[in-house]
């Protein structure tokens, strides 16, 4: 069985052993070291990775007993020399250990069990058995789980006896019942953990909790932990700062300018909106001015469909008339009525549309079209008013 150099020695970072076994696959490689640093994914914990006699490490994992390590190809030699990805493999440590930290304080100040951990790539995330947990309960246990961060308390990995097991006092039975390993944060906690881990809570660094979020019976607690935590606020810092030069105010008044800007953005909107409706009646009066009998017909270039179907909606509900919008902007085509006439718009459209290369469909007293090609939409306004004219006629 491979010699798990990340349990007796967590720091090797670099070191030379034989390859004992190897397992072709159909991309690659599998292959068992003799003595291995590379931690394998479980536990809610990703893989190590790094590389083997320069070839990149693709993943580990456990099968049996055994880690084994893939790889594109082979080694020349069974004698290699192993890098891990130091950093990988410290983020990793810093975010476990942190998450340890974490689930002890919620539970010692709100009794509120950890039920799973996640630790991606970017997010590291517990699920607690409290679903009501507010701001101000998550700002206190941020606030202890840092300082007990600040105690720079030792962090004891070992392996125990079943019979040693038995008094321990375990946050939860663990889940195997051969070669237990413990975590203990001391002072703080015991857990039965195999991931890797600091060796004082002073290496974590920083808990920085990002938000709650309530999932049916749980809270998820968003948080990052160490060197993810300071790049956090590095990124957060550039967004105030920018801001904070944009609205030329100090970062403290930034939400207080941002509260001026939406009142100033919505008083705007309504203006523009107002104007939008005084120049609709303009344009409606001119479009009736200039129709003759029960169809009204326009081309725009500026107007977008949502704007067409607005204005076509309320020309036929206020004067009981057929309505025919297109616009080039879009290369959409509105056909509409109050429901007064026999025209059904969908059933039209359904029944024209694919010999001009449009899509659409709509209902007895609506209907709506898209096409390619600014032609497309003109050839199929001239048809469907022709039709229709035919049809009144």
């Amino acid at each position: 069985m491979t010699t798990k150099l990340y349990y007796s020695s967590p720091k090797t970072d670099q070191w030379k052993t034989n390859i004992t076994e190897i397992i072709e696959i159909a991309h690659g490689y599998d292959v068992i070291l003799e003595e291995t640093a590379f931690y394998p994914s479980g536990g809610g914990q990703p893989c190590d990775l790094g590389s083997i006699d320069g070839i990149t490490v693709l993943d580990v994992y456990m099968d049996g007993n055994e880690v084994v390590h893939r790889l594109e190809h082979l080694p020349e030699t069974s004698n290699v020399t192993c890098i891990l990805d130091w950093t990988r493999r410290f983020d990793h440590m810093q975010q476990h250990s942190g998450q340890h930290l974490l689930s002890a304080i919620c539970l010692e100040l709100f009794q509120t069990k950890t039920v799973s951990f996640h630790m991606g790539i970017e997010h590291v995330t517990i699920d607690v058995d409290q679903p009501n947990l507010t701001n101000e309960q998550l700002i206190m246990i941020e606030e202890e789980v840092n300082r007990q961060i600040y105690q720079n308390r030792n962090i004891h990995p070992y392996f125990v006896t079943n019979e040693q097991l038995l008094s321990l006092p375990l946050v939860k039975p663990p889940k195997v019942t051969e070669n237990v390993r413990i975590v203990e944060i001391e002072g703080i906690e015991y857990n039965a953990c195999g991931g890797t881990h600091v060796a004082k809570t002073g290496e974590i660094g920083i808990i920085k909790i990002l938000k709650g979020e309530r999932l049916k019976d749980t809270t998820r607690i968003h948080f990052k932990c160490g060197l993810r935590a300071l790049q956090e606020f590095q990124a957060t810092m550039q967004i105030t700062n920018a801001l904070s030069e944009k609205f030329h105010t100090g970062r403290k008044d930034i939400l207080d300018r941002f509260g001026k800007w939406e009142e100033e953005l919505n008083q705007l909107h309504a203006r523009i909106a107002n104007l939008e409706e005084q120049n609709n009646s303009y344009l409606e009066k001119e479009l009736l001015s200039e129709t003759e009998g029960n169809i009204i017909k326009h081309i725009f270039s500026d107007k977008s469909l949502k704007e067409l179907q607005k204005l076509a909606a309320k020309i036929a509900a206020e004067h009981h008339v057929i309505v025919l919008f297109a616009t080039t902007a879009e290369n959409k085509i509105v056909l509409t009525h109050d429901g007064s006439k026999t025209l059904s718009c969908g059933a039209f459209y359904k029944e024209h549309l694919p010999a001009f290369n449009g899509k659409g469909g709509g209902s007895p007293k609506s209907a709506q079209a898209g096409f390619s090609s600014n032609e497309d939409v003109l050839r199929f306004f001239q048809f469907v008013y022709k039709e229709i004219q035919q049809e009144i006629l």
